[in-house]
């Protein structure tokens, strides 16, 4: 399991999260998102913004509540 980063918005239907400055690589297309509680959150769908620290779009499941999940760490699985 990967830490991501931290959830920080929630826009057009998408969670947006700031990767973790010293993640060695941003994660796959793709790869599932899952919150501490080993709970899914989404699905991994675009990587973008600097390469130092990037951001990571993510498209929520339908039993995520994306107010609930904002400011939460998130992993890959």
């Amino acid at each position: 399991m990967q830490r991501l980063g931290i959830v920080t918005q929630h826009v057009q239907h998408l969670l947006i999260a700031r990767c973790d400055s010293n993640m060695k690589s941003p994660p796959s297309i793709g790869a599932h998102a899952i919150d501490e509680s080993l709970s899914t959150v989404g699905r991994v769908v675009d990587v973008f913004g600097p390469t130092s620290q990037p951001y990571i779009a993510i498209t929520p499941v339908e039993t995520c509540s994306p107010a609930a999940i904002l400011g939460e760490k998130i992993y890959a699985k």
